[in-house]
């Protein structure tokens, strides 16, 4: 009953984090006449002051000893600091400027690049069916681009910018807010000297505009630092097939609120290249679930030969056993 319940919380916060990831092109527009730049600059300092009062509420900070004293370790979440900066300010960018669609494609393709990444990168060997879905979603960059008139250049960005996140998350392996807290250390520095020398230009927004648009710019620490403890909990809770289905909760969120409520375009050639990219997914999806079957019917079939093994042995123990009786 307990292991039930936590799974059910686990799937409660998993949809909790995806969906605050996909309803956030809501609040970004909040923060205008601000620039993106400045948004982001306001995002990565408030981030730092949500996630340490975080961290001083549940006591950890041990590691941030133990992370001093790995320098190539610190170098990688330097990296991965400097490819979220671009993602948040490229993605904010995206939405008050009227690329939500566009902006929401990028996730759609993100897991497609991220396994073309894994075999290009680290050596990784895909499956037939991947190969496909790779090979669909390739087809839909095309479709876009042709649609477009030139590349989906802000969908591969936020795509190729996430996963190369993603790839250097999996080589640091450290927790989820100790990783937000040390990255936002990174960037705390240069986002509060450009907040400072905007504010000497008379370009700052903060505190120009009313009390509310100053609290909503502060609330972008906690818009960031809210869904990914949501995520945290979901990820220690639920099994990883769950999550990655959960994932695509965010894209299809800023897609439809893309077309319903910012009413942005889809012309035919659009919808096309969007079909293919779902294909893909569809693809992908029934593959890793097949995978997932097959890897739990090997282990369910080694655990039973395993049992077998140990009741002949325990039967040939006891059977010598009686003979060495009938001996004496």
């Amino acid at each position: 009953m307990e292991t039930k319940d936590e799974q059910r919380a686990g799937l409660l916060y998993g949809i909790g984090a995806y969906g605050m990831w996909g309803l956030v092109p809501l609040f970004w527009p909040l923060l205008k006449p601000a620039g993106a730049v400045e948004i982001l600059a306001h995002r990565m300092v408030w981030s730092l002051a949500v996630v340490g009062l975080a961290l001083l509420a549940v006591r950890r900070w041990g590691w941030v000893r133990e992370l001093l004293r790995q320098p190539r370790k610190l170098g990688l979440i330097a990296v991965a600091a400097a490819v979220i900066s671009v993602n948040w300010g490229l993605y904010i960018w995206s939405v008050n400027s009227g690329h939500v669609v566009e902006a929401s494609l990028g996730y759609f393709i993100n897991p497609l690049v991220t396994i073309a990444m894994g075999v290009l990168l680290l050596g990784e060997r895909m499956r037939p069916a991947q190969w496909a879905a790779v090979g669909v979603g390739a087809a839909a960059v095309v479709v876009l681009a042709v649609g477009y008139g030139q590349p989906p250049w802000i969908s591969l960005v936020l795509a190729f910018s996430f996963a190369t996140y993603g790839l250097l998350k999996k080589k640091v392996n450290l927790g989820g807010l100790e990783s937000l807290a040390a990255e936002t250390a990174i960037q705390f520095l240069p986002a509060l000297a450009y907040l400072v020398w905007l504010g000497t230009v008379g370009g700052a927004t903060f505190g120009a505009h009313g009390a509310g648009h100053a609290a909503l710019l502060a609330a972008t620490g906690v818009v960031t630092a809210v869904p990914l403890v949501c995520f945290g909990a979901a990820a220690i809770r639920v099994p990883l097939s769950v999550l990655g289905l959960l994932q695509y909760l965010a894209p299809v969120f800023q897609f439809v609120l893309g077309i319903v409520y910012f009413h942005e375009e889809m012309p035919v050639e659009r919808w096309a290249g969007f079909g293919l990219v779902w294909l893909a997914l569809t693809v992908l999806t029934w593959d890793a679930a097949r995978a997932a079957r097959g890897a739990a019917v090997e282990r369910n079939a080694a655990a039973r030969a395993l049992a077998s093994a140990a009741a002949a042995e325990a039967t040939a123990d006891a059977e010598a056993a009686r003979a060495a009786g009938a001996g004496r």
